[in-house]
């Protein structure tokens, strides 16, 4: 197998994250892929949720914060510069797509001095989830990324996101309470974080080399600006632009 890599790439704007995201998958990687990067201030729901059951939608618009959606499943998400994301991506079929991500994760918090539990859909400390996972898989390959709170703050979280709904339905988030590392009492210096990352991820997958995105990444993120990202109703409904 090619060695894998470690893409550098930075976006200003998080539709374009949210795109290149899942371009890394569409081009179908042959070898492992590491992706570590940071959203503005925007609400990210998974790929099959509806909006009015996990956003306060009037909340959003009256700060101005973007509520976006994901090609990947799991919960909704709340993102700013305080939340690293993590994505790595696997070539060929795997039947337990969560196992590999939840090995780096704990990996990471273990690193970074806290006792690592896994549990539903990410990684706690006590009761707190510090690390939500979502999946998205093609025939080629698997796409598992998480996020991990360095200091966002757990009641800017709270104030976009609805809490448990009556009426529980499988798509539906599962809430819990967050917490950053900063609430834990762990302050990393700037780009600490991702470089334990980067450390375990490459003793986990093997070397990792940086390299810019590829040339047909960056034309399958700006096809799916076109079809997906830049066209609202996939935000608020799930549904593509027309051919």
């Amino acid at each position: 197998m090619t060695d894998g890599s470690d893409v550098r790439a930075e976006f200003a704007d998080p539709t374009e994250n949210l795109a290149f995201d899942e371009a890394l998958l569409r081009e179908a990687p042959t070898a492992p892929v590491l992706w570590l990067w940071r959203n503005p201030v925007c609400v990210v729901v998974g790929r099959g949720q509806k909006l009015a059951r996990e956003v306060r939608v009037a909340e959003c618009a009256r700060d101005g914060v973007p509520v976006l959606r994901r090609a990947s499943g799991g919960g909704t998400v709340f993102h700013d510069p305080g939340n690293l994301n993590v994505t790595m991506l696997l070539p060929g079929p795997t039947d337990r797509p969560m196992d590999m991500l939840g090995r780096l994760m704990t990996g990471v918090v273990e690193r970074l001095g806290l006792p690592p539990r896994l549990g539903d859909r990410g990684v706690f400390v006590g009761p707190a989830k510090l690390c939500g996972f979502a999946v998205f898989r093609t025939k080629e390959g698997l796409l598992a990324h998480s996020t991990l709170l360095v200091d966002t703050d757990a009641a800017r979280v709270g104030a976009y996101l609805t809490g448990p709904p009556p009426d529980p339905k499988p798509l539906d988030s599962h809430r819990s309470a967050v917490a950053s590392l900063a609430d834990h009492g762990v302050h990393p210096a700037e780009g600490e974080v991702e470089t334990v990352v980067r450390t375990v991820a490459a003793e986990l997958l093997g070397p990792l080399p940086p390299r810019p995105p590829a040339a047909a990444e960056l034309t399958r993120q700006q096809e799916l600006l076109r079809t997906r990202y830049h066209y609202p109703p996939w935000h608020t409904e799930g549904r593509q632009r027309p051919a």
